[in-house]
């Protein structure tokens, strides 16, 4: 199983009849620093980066935060060397942290995720901070009233790039592209508009889902208000190897890898199951409790009602931020019905309560059983679901309960299991 960064074995008996479910076998590209230069050079809805960025004096990359593993070090010498023999200073160039409202990545931290020494001591390097006002422009309302605030060192900007791993979310549909933007660099105010329970509790927000999601809708009418912004997008395999890179305007190119992407993430399952065992991810994923919420969320679409749902996350961090952490401790006082009925009330979401408002899709439908070695005792009372010191003794309860048929998904919310009779 996909487990911190060293994984986790799980031994089944022999006796019980087990269905793993992966990705089919993804293509592995045999030189992808040349593959993201092709990328640069053919680009898809708009002119090469390096006629893009003629004639420009200031460009700003926004990149994912530590959370998803994209191979920054790989794919950012090469934007910044194009950036600069176009003729912009590199005092100019700014890449950007988009950490929505997760925590900033500095130090060693901020060093892993660049991933190259010379970018960082050639460029500005910054976090996005969502709650400092200032650092951002308001650029009016969306038709449904959302707030529109963004960073103003991605707003104004001559040259914008994002730089996202495209795989499947369990709100915005699939990641990357335009959730560079929003959340990634948006205002408090703007992120937790979109993420109150009336658009997260939308049928279409969902894993996989990008037509008439609302959220996915929302950050496309965002991106519209700002202008040009030009994508690069990367897929990776199970093994976190390069699959898949494009580049091209923010829409029409993550349309492309989403193309890509959902003939492996996207898994027919022909069966419903009474017990699954799942993972958050693995590193660095699963540093939070907060993170592990998208892994259970990823299996629901096989399991039965009533049925046992067990998912492995390290949590090396521990709960999350501490806003997440009251939010799980209203849910452990009110109960799931008070706390739905108060979220329905609040155009802002309070800041990661949308975390738990997710969870309950799973808690509701289903028994579901952490593991976990990182997690102190003391916040099991707050995690609102079962923890177990013994997962080979847990799932052996269920099996006695349920029968011996089980659905394994290593790989966690990676990979993204549909129930069709076809």
């Amino acid at each position: 199983m996909n487990y911190g960064k060293q994984g986790l074995d799980l031994n089944i008996p022999n006796e019980w009849d087990v269905e793993v479910i992966r990705k089919r076998p993804m293509p592995v590209l045999f030189d992808p620093v040349d593959d993201i230069h092709r990328a640069l050079s053919g680009p898809i809805g708009c002119n090469t980066l390096t006629e893009e960025a003629r004639g420009c004096k200031t460009a700003c990359i926004a990149i994912c935060d530590i959370t998803r593993p994209v191979p920054n070090g790989l794919i950012l010498p090469i934007l910044v060397r194009e950036l600069l023999d176009a003729g912009i200073d590199a005092s100019n160039i700014t890449i950007l942290v988009a950490t929505g409202l997760h925590r900033p990545n500095e130090g060693h931290e901020l060093k892993e995720l660049i991933g190259d020494g010379w970018v960082q001591e050639t460029v500005h390097v910054v976090n996005h901070f969502a709650r400092n006002d200032a650092d951002h422009l308001d650029l009016g309302l969306t038709k449904r009233g959302t707030p529109v605030k963004i960073d103003r060192r991605f707003v104004e900007a001559d040259l914008r790039i994002v730089v996202g791993l495209v795989e499947p979310h369990f709100m915005a549909g699939y990641s990357g592209g335009r959730k560079l933007v929003t959340p990634g660099v948006a205002h408090q105010d703007t992120i937790r508009t979109l993420h109150n329970a009336d658009i997260l509790s939308h049928t279409n927000c969902t894993n996989c889902q990008l037509a008439c999601n609302p959220l996915h809708d929302e950050q496309i009418e965002i991106i519209g208000k700002l202008g040009k912004v030009l994508a690069v997008n990367v897929v990776i395999d199970e093994e976190r190897r390069v699959s898949f890179v494009n580049f091209g305007h923010v829409e029409a190119s993550h349309d492309q890898a989403v193309d890509f992407i959902r003939d492996y993430a996207e898994v027919k399952i022909p069966e419903r199951f009474s017990i699954i065992v799942t993972s958050a991810a693995g590193y660095p994923l699963d540093k939070t409790f907060y993170q592990t919420v998208k892994g259970m969320v990823g299996a629901l679409g096989i399991l039965k009602p009533g049925g046992d749902l067990f998912i492995v996350s390290e949590c090396s961090e521990g709960m999350g931020s501490p806003e997440y952490t009251a939010a799980q401790r209203s849910l452990a006082l009110m109960g799931s019905e008070n706390f739905m009925e108060l979220q329905k009330t609040k155009k802002f979401a309070d800041i990661d309560e949308w975390q738990t408002v997710m969870m309950l899709k799973a808690t509701q439908m289903a028994s579901v059983h952490l593991y976990s070695e990182a997690l102190p005792d003391d916040v099991n009372p707050l995690l609102c679901v079962n923890r177990v010191e013994s997962l080979a003794e847990a799932i052996e309860t269920s099996v006695e309960k349920h029968g011996p048929r089980i659905a394994v998904i290593p790989e966690g919310p990676y990979v993204i299991p549909l129930y069709s009779e076809e």
